[in-house]
């Protein structure tokens, strides 16, 4: 009988009041210490793989009788100021799942323990992992702060049932183009697959934009902040666009290039055809609601994202890859998660011998089998795809970057949770028709300046 204790913390809220910024900057009053025995916290948000990770903790604690993981689970929305709590009054978990877009705020507090030495004295070997993954999780001081878990990218769900009706076929699905100037065939397939609520398809004469019952393209809301990964970045990276002057820990942004703002123009353009719903329509609806309420036919979504859409009842789905663009090449940001464990930690040998047990290939297998994500370990891939395809959806027109070359990383940056603040006010601004693509030059200099005000 396994010892782990998994405490389900869905929709908890927070104990203790958010704190000022500058509080959360101090370091820890304490930084913990080496013990390798006792009770490992380990917090994670996907209540999907929390089968997986048991199973994990179950295998673990059989081969180190003197060690307990207790797991907690916490849903993304509560999870990081749960942690920020955490932090300050110095009981963060010992263990936690982190995220790119939130480690460079706990390396320049010290929150997290650098593991080079740790990696350098045991492994693992950092070349098993996906091409890429393990960069991901070097800090701008050049440290190691996790090891991978996973991998994701961004692709294409689609309704099979309404491309048929709308005579699109698969084999267009796989080939889509795309341009900022008419959308290539991209567009000819939203607007194919955009219906009026009169029957009138958005490619046909009388065709209603303000009345429409189901829309090409459904958009996920906030429309994606600074880094646009299931939104828009698809889109942009096929220009030569990036948005910093570097692929991680850039200083620089680039929101002022006219790539950039036509892009976003285009974007914005499917709301008024009538091809994407308004802004007021997309609020407090995730894409996958949407989509099987009959509401939108297709949308841009995460890897992470599959069990969801394969769950979706009566609705007959399927996969496609991003849309190829203007320079003949497609494009998909690409993510991993991984472990990391707290500074302040007073058991740090043992959450060690458990970050490294969880980027083994005994464990990532064992996600593998769980069929949600897909694995960070290049060789534990093919299972996970295998698995995957059991639920009925492929996962290669997302894992294929991985083969093509086509994936660019998430735009890791020290300042990231200020920079997204800025991104997603200007973003809605745009989508709500309240600011040209154009706003976004002075967008930019605001964003800019956070990293030349130190």
């Amino acid at each position: 009988m396994t010892r782990t204790r998994t405490l389900t913390a869905l929709g908890v809220a927070l104990a203790v009041a958010l704190v000022p910024a500058c509080a959360a900057e101090r370091p820890p009053a304490e930084q913990g210490g080496w013990d390798d025995t006792g009770e490992v916290t380990y917090w994670m948000w996907d209540a999907t793989q929390l089968p997986a990770y048991q199973q994990c903790a179950t295998d673990f604690e059989a081969r180190n009788p003197e060690i307990d993981i207790a797991i907690e689970q916490v849903g993304w929305d509560d999870y990081w100021g749960r942690m920020l709590t955490g932090f300050v009054a110095n009981a963060a978990p010992d263990v936690f799942v982190n995220h790119t877009s939130k480690y460079g705020d706990y390396t320049a507090r010290g929150l997290i323990e650098p593991l080079d030495e740790l990696v350098a004295r045991d492994g693992p070997d950092m070349s098993q992992f996906v091409e890429g993954t393990g960069d991901l999780w070097l800090g701008d001081d050049g440290k190691r702060y996790g090891l991978p878990k996973d991998f994701d990218a961004v692709g294409i769900f689609y309704n099979a049932g309404m491309a048929a009706e709308a005579g699109v076929t698969p084999e267009q699905m796989q080939n889509l183009t795309w341009n900022p100037q008419d959308g290539g065939s991209y567009e000819d397939v939203l607007a194919r697959l955009s219906v009026d609520a009169n029957g009138v398809r958005g490619d046909e004469p009388g065709f209603d934009p303000r009345n429409v019952a189901t829309y090409g393209l459904g958009i996920a809301y906030p429309p994606g902040g600074g880094s646009g990964q299931t939104q828009w970045s698809m889109y942009t990276a096929t220009l030569g666009w990036s948005h910093t002057d570097k692929p991680l820990w850039g200083t620089h942004f680039n929101y002022d290039d006219p790539r950039f703002q036509e892009t976003i123009a285009w974007w914005r353009s499917l709301i008024d055809k009538g091809y994407m719903p308004p802004v007021e329509q997309a609020v407090g609806n995730e894409p996958a609601q949407l989509m099987q309420a009959g509401r939108v036919a297709l949308v841009t979504e995460g890897s992470w994202n599959i069990a969801t859409f394969a769950k979706l009842g009566g609705l007959e789905m399927a996969t496609a890859p991003t849309p190829i663009g203007p320079q003949g090449y497609r494009a998909a940001m690409t993510n991993s998660l991984a472990d990391s464990i707290s500074a302040a930690s007073p058991n740090k040998g043992a959450a060690w011998k458990w970050v490294r047990y969880l980027a083994s290939p005994e464990c990532q297998s064992v996600v593998a089998q769980g069929g949600v994500v897909v694995p960070a370990i290049a060789s534990a891939v093919p299972a996970a795809e295998a698995r995957i395809a059991e639920s009925g959806l492929d996962i290669t027109p997302f894992t294929r970057h991985l083969r093509e070359g086509t994936a660019f990383p998430f735009p890791a940056a020290q300042h990231a949770a200020d920079v997204d603040a800025i991104m997603e006010t200007a973003m809605e601004r745009v989508m709500a028709g309240n600011a040209d693509a154009s706003s976004f030059t002075a967008v930019n200099e605001e964003v800019n300046a956070l990293f030349t005000q130190g």
